[in-house]
């Protein structure tokens, strides 16, 4: 690796004792992970060269959001052409889909998209209306299966994401395989649709063909004028909270959490990422303020990135999600608990990969949190 090979980006940061959107030139030098940050109001060094193993080479895109050193920075724009031509060449976003009948399949479909090198970007888990499956599948509505389609896509909940990396759009469809799922079982035995899928129409998931195609079906699910798009699942009833961390994210671990979740017979409801500003994260975790020490450090956790917030239906009177989860250090869980999430995911105190309602009566309360008031 070339010693000298630096990245520079422009990057944003609301500093809330000013309210003011404070403007940074932020440098990365991946032979050793450092970091240098500089003021570019008043042209000075706001931050000298220092090591900084939290930040990742590819973390770095525009518009993404990287904590440095407890500063949530919005990545606007490239430093300079050379990162431009390095970063920014091939990176593409395209939809990825997963149909009703690989939704229970979700966790292992994740981790082989993480495994591939995608970063998820945006996830919610909605049900289609007709309407929306019909604007959904307009390139289909002369086929002889239409009908069976629209039906198949509107029974039950789908799982949309945005996901990003160099050449996702043809990346993403040779990850799929082919359409018809018998075919990829023979063709590429290794492929989701092999994997997952049924036939030509029960195939799992979906991916565009092309930039025209991603940015149309990008804007159903995930409208860029602020509208919702498709409803979430969420029911509100019989609920418990559980939120994937964003260190946990981060280390590509969502798939195998969902898997966790799944196998201990729990059902997620309701499943959305979102990207929390201080704000709203001293909101969700009032409760603990002045209770819990390490209040901030949670705070500081939960926005330096993206999270994924998660309705579970607590159906099972003898377990319940809370003791699934785990006690909140992962080294005491590993000792007392060693099957429990934080055991096996978490890292930290404050890194230990879920935060889980802790009393009975607050389940519906967080739900709402998100569901209801955040997803709007």
């Amino acid at each position: 690796m070339n010693q000298s090979e630096r990245f520079a980006f422009l990057a944003e940061w609301y500093d809330p004792n000013a309210s003011l959107l404070r403007r940074y030139e932020l440098l990365f030098y991946p032979a050793d992970g450092s970091v240098e940050m500089h003021d570019v109001k008043n042209r000075r060094t706001f931050l000298k060269r220092t090591k900084y193993e939290d930040l990742r080479l590819e973390d770095l895109f525009i518009g993404n959001k990287v904590n440095v050193f407890s500063r949530q920075l919005v990545l606007v724009d490239y430093g300079d052409q050379y990162t431009a031509r390095q970063l920014g060449s091939r990176k593409e976003k395209t939809l990825a889909l997963i149909k009703p009948d690989a939704v229970s399949k979700a966790g292992e479909i994740i981790d082989m998209i993480n495994k591939s090198g995608f970063t998820i970007t945006k996830l919610r888990m909605m049900t289609l209306s007709r309407k929306e499956a019909t604007d959904f599948h307009v390139d289909h509505h002369s086929r002889p299966f239409y009908n069976e389609l629209i039906q198949f896509i509107t029974s039950g909940p789908v799982i949309a994401m945005e996901i990003l990396r160099d050449d996702a759009i043809c990346e993403w469809k040779r990850l799929l395989g082919p359409a018809n799922s018998g075919l990829a079982r023979t063709d590429a035995p290794g492929s989701i649709r092999a994997l997952f899928g049924t036939d030509g129409i029960r195939n799992a998931a979906h991916g565009p063909d092309s930039f025209a195609s991603a940015a149309r079906e990008m804007e159903l699910f995930f409208p860029s004028s602020g509208g919702c798009g498709p409803a979430n699942t969420a029911k509100f009833t019989n609920c418990t909270c559980c939120i994937v961390k964003p260190h946990a994210i981060s280390e590509g671990l969502l798939g195998k959490i969902l898997i966790a979740i799944r196998d201990a017979c729990f059902e997620i409801s309701a499943m959305q990422m979102f990207n929390m500003d201080r704000v709203n994260v001293e909101e969700f975790y009032e409760v603990y303020k002045g209770v819990v020490p390490e209040y901030n450090d949670m705070v500081t956790e939960m926005c330096s990135g993206s999270c994924v917030a998660m309705e579970i239906q607590q159906n099972n009177p003898t377990k319940t999600f809370r003791e699934f989860c785990g006690p909140s250090d992962p080294e005491i869980a590993r000792h007392l608990r060693p099957e429990t999430l934080r055991a096996i995911f978490g890292k930290t105190k404050m890194q230990n990969a879920v935060h889980c309602t802790d009393l009975p009566e607050d389940g519906l309360l967080e739900v709402q949190y998100f569901f209801k008031i955040l997803d709007n």
